[in-house]
């Protein structure tokens, strides 16, 4: 991340800060970074941590989109800081904050246990009944097999949709879009012989969901988890009427 003294143009990065049981509240940190034509937001926050101040705490691992774990709220919207550039913002300010609805660990860290108990409710993994470990057989799928639920196994976990979810900020017991999607997941694979009924139709999970849409829309792998939710709502209507019809 280097740069040159020619490197003039800047731009305003105000940075939540934060420290729970030292601080009363978060505050607002004003820094000026290079604006680099292809700095991300995430660079950005790299230089002030490298540069200017690093007490600055916040996540990052890949830089490529996939480990979902740079997720921030950037001007107010949920974002992987990784693909938000800050050219996006002309010269800014560009406000920096945690994601809404988690406890706030330490300036842009945020508390995750929550949704990883859920997310093991739903039991995101290939449920087999009747076989033994280790499992020695293959379950070749078509096409076609595949397609039904590939969409919603591109999650990545990174948590904007429940950042972008209105339920969830205001119901934390609300199941959340990304745990209900990768149930989804599971349901629809040909291969999968679990049975997630009783987890997901309750009040706190598909039919705790108003469709407002945001979760797909702040979404950066394109999974559609309010779509995944409203199919699931079918699923289990006729279900009730039809108690023997599983997926």
């Amino acid at each position: 991340m280097a740069v040159t003294e020619t490197d003039t143009r800047t731009i305003l990065l105000e940075v939540a800060r934060y420290r729970p049981g030292e601080d009363d509240k978060p505050v607002f940190q004003e820094y000026d970074v290079p604006l680099m034509p292809d700095w991300a937001v995430l660079d950005g926050l790299n230089y002030i941590k490298d540069q200017l101040d690093g007490s600055l705490s916040f996540r990052w691992s890949c830089r490529m989109g996939v480990c979902g774990s740079c997720g921030m709220n950037v001007n107010g919207e949920p974002r992987l800081t990784c693909g938000t550039f800050l050219t996006e913002y002309g010269e800014g300010p560009v406000r920096i904050e945690p994601l809404k609805g988690f406890p706030v660990i330490r300036d842009l860290v945020v508390d995750i246990d929550d949704f990883l108990a859920k997310l093991s409710s739903v039991r995101p993994w290939l449920v087999r009944e009747g076989e033994e470990l280790p499992l020695t057989t293959e379950y070749a799928q078509t096409p076609a097999q595949l397609e039904a639920y590939k969409q919603y196994s591109m999650c990545i976990n990174c948590l904007l949709c429940y950042s972008a979810c209105p339920v969830y900020v205001l119901d934390p017991d609300f199941l959340g879009p990304a745990a209900i999607a990768l149930a989804q997941r599971y349901n629809l694979d040909s291969r999968d012989m679990g049975d997630r009924f009783d987890v997901l139709n309750l009040d706190d999970s598909v039919w705790g969901c108003v469709f407002v849409g945001d979760c797909t829309r702040v979404c950066p792998k394109h999974v559609d988890p309010a779509e995944a939710i409203q199919r699931y709502k079918v699923t289990a209507a006729l279900r009730s009427v039809l108690p023997w019809s599983r997926r």
